[in-house]
C-alpha cells in the first residue's frame, strides 16, 4: 500500500498545515508575551491589536466547556487528516481548504490545551459595531471552510467521470 503523503504532491498539504500552525502560534506567542491582557493598540479607525482570551468556541459559545471543545477539535482534526490522506494529491482545492482548516484547528487546540483558553488579538470595528476579537487560526478556518464549500459546489457542477 502506497501512502499518499509519501510523495511531495500529498506532502504539500501537511506543509501548508504546518505553515498555518506556525504563523498562528507565533503570532499568539508574540501577543501573549508582549501585551498585557486587555491591552489594545489602535492601528486605524476600524482595526486594533487587542489581547483577549476566549474560553469558549467561536463568539464564546460553549464557554467553559474546555474538555468538550478539546474533544471536538481532536475528532475534527483526525477526520480532516483522514480526508487529506484519502485525497492524496487529487482534489487540490478541497485539500487546500482542509489544510487551512486543520492548521487553524490545531492552533486553537494547542491554545486550549496549553493555556486553557484561546488567544485572540485581531479586533475590527466600524463606528459602534464591533466584531468579536479573533486570531489567525480563526481566519484560516473561515477561509478554509469558504474554499471547501466552493470546492464542493464546483464538484457537483462538474460532470462525473
Amino acid at each position: 500500500m502506497k501512502l499518499c503523503f509519501a510523495n511531495t504532491k500529498g506532502l504539500i498539504w501537511l506543509i501548508l498545515t504546518a505553515l498555518v500552525l506556525t504563523a498562528d502560534l507565533g503570532s499568539k506567542f508574540f501577543i501573549h508575551h508582549t501585551f498585557y491582557y486587555g491591552e489594545s493598540i489602535r492601528w486605524s479607525s476600524f482595526f486594533s491589536i487587542s489581547y483577549y482570551r476566549n474560553i469558549g468556541a467561536a463568539f464564546s459559545i460553549l464557554e467553559g466547556q474546555r474538555l468538550l471543545l478539546v474533544l471536538i477539535a481532536i475528532v475534527i482534526s483526525l477526520l480532516i487528516i483522514y480526508m487529506l490522506y484519502k485525497n492524496g494529491h487529487s482534489k487540490k482545492l478541497e485539500s487546500f481548504s482542509l489544510a487551512l482548516v486543520l492548521g487553524g484547528a490545531l492552533g486553537n487546540l494547542f491554545d486550549r490545551i496549553y493555556h486553557g483558553f484561546v488567544i485572540d488579538f485581531l479586533d475590527v470595528n466600524f463606528g459602534s459595531w464591533h466584531y468579536p476579537t479573533f486570531n489567525l487560526a480563526d481566519c484560516a478556518i473561515c477561509v478554509g471552510v469558504a474554499f471547501f464549500i466552493f470546492a464542493s459546489y464546483k464538484a457537483k457542477k462538474e460532470p462525473q467521470k
